[in-house]
């Protein structure tokens, strides 16, 4: 399916001796070496199109990118490093006129209108692609979007969301008095995405771990299948905090990288199409139980961005009494300002 949009004006293309043709420059961004191959020996017998790199990670993607100046990027989503969706982003961010098109076997329509929102040119489902692939890239080039036929019916099958914001998003923080109630409810997040079908990280202390994972056998809930399927990550606070800094600080950038990626890993095992991810832990906490309070509130300033931006659930839980938060201090209300809706029990 494409679908129009200005044409923009061609750089960087090399016309062919004798002929009006040009040459497409491509730069093949895939974690897997034999799909690379797959698409030059597509692209490789057209003389439309030259490879000029190729990339397996995001980071290497972003530095190719910038360096090549390729005329098309075929980026995959599930990419180590950076997702493909970060990946465009900081490519875009680079150079506003790069023509990236995702070239990935995730077929829920949440992950490609989160691709798409990138400003990319379209987005091919692997298993789509045919020898009519060069025509379609040539297509896009020319100036137009194109959507996998497999996808665009799913996509016709329900209304466009309308854009993020403070209505649709859900974030929320809860404040409890007992440790009880704090696990209760985590496990209780957990356990209601996971029966749906949905996915679920959580990211706790060894001894919070054990403790929802009791409870969600107390409910019935097959935890260790849901880790096995992928749809269920519980992870280490520690370890993950520890992914987040560089040279002992909180690192925006690192952040939105692993968070991102932790997102995309959960998403892309949950089943059905209208998936969603609930998101919860004791990140933001622990870096006020530290001190470390404008850390904390940074961090639940970009899990709430990450919620306005994915079709994520996060909800964050604090243990009360904590140093400085009591719900007269001003940073109370700014913990409490960072979130859709806020709970104490």
């Amino acid at each position: 399916m494409s679908l129009s949009s200005p044409p923009r004006a061609a750089r960087g293309l090399v016309p062919l001796e004798g002929s009006r043709r040009v040459t497409y420059r491509v730069l093949i961004v895939d974690d897997y070496e034999l799909w690379r191959r797959h698409v030059v020996s597509a692209l490789g017998n057209d003389l439309r199109w030259q490879i000029v790199g190729e990339a397996s990670d995001g980071l290497e993607a972003v530095e190719k990118a910038d360096a090549l100046k390729p005329d098309l990027i075929l980026l995959d989503v599930g990419l180590p490093t950076l997702t493909g969706i970060e990946a465009a982003r900081r490519i875009l961010a680079l150079d506003s006129g790069a023509r990236i098109v995702f070239l990935s076997e995730h077929r829920s329509w949440d992950i490609i209108e989160v691709a798409l929102r990138t400003r990319a040119c379209g987005y091919i489902v692997k298993s789509d692609v045919r020898p009519d692939l060069p025509s379609v890239l040539e297509a896009i080039v020319g100036g137009r979007r194109f959507i996998s036929a497999s996808v665009v019916e799913t996509a016709l099958m329900r209304p466009m969301p309308e854009p993020f914001n403070q209505k649709t998003r859900r974030h929320e923080a809860g404040f409890y008095s007992d440790e009880t109630s704090l696990i209760d409810d985590y496990a209780g997040f957990v356990g209601s995405a996971l029966e749906a079908g949905h996915a679920a990280i959580y990211v706790g202390t060894r001894s919070r771990q054990e403790q929802v994972e009791r409870r969600l056998l107390a409910r019935g809930l097959d935890s260790a299948r849901a880790r096995k399927e992928g749809r269920y990550l519980s992870l280490d606070l520690e370890e993950v905090l520890s992914s987040f800094m560089l040279d002992g600080r909180f690192d925006d950038a690192r952040f939105l990288s692993a968070a991102t990626s932790l997102i995309m890993r959960a998403a892309s095992a949950a089943a059905g199409v209208r998936l969603r991810v609930a998101v919860c832990g004791d990140g933001a906490s622990a870096l006020w139980n530290e001190g470390r309070v404008d850390e904390a509130i940074r961090l639940e300033q970009l899990w709430d961005q990450l919620a306005r931006t994915y079709h994520i659930d996060v909800f964050c839980g604090y243990l009360t009494p904590a140093p400085g938060l009591d719900q007269e201090s001003d940073v109370f209300k700014r913990i409490c300002a960072e979130h859709s809706a806020v709970h104490a029990r």
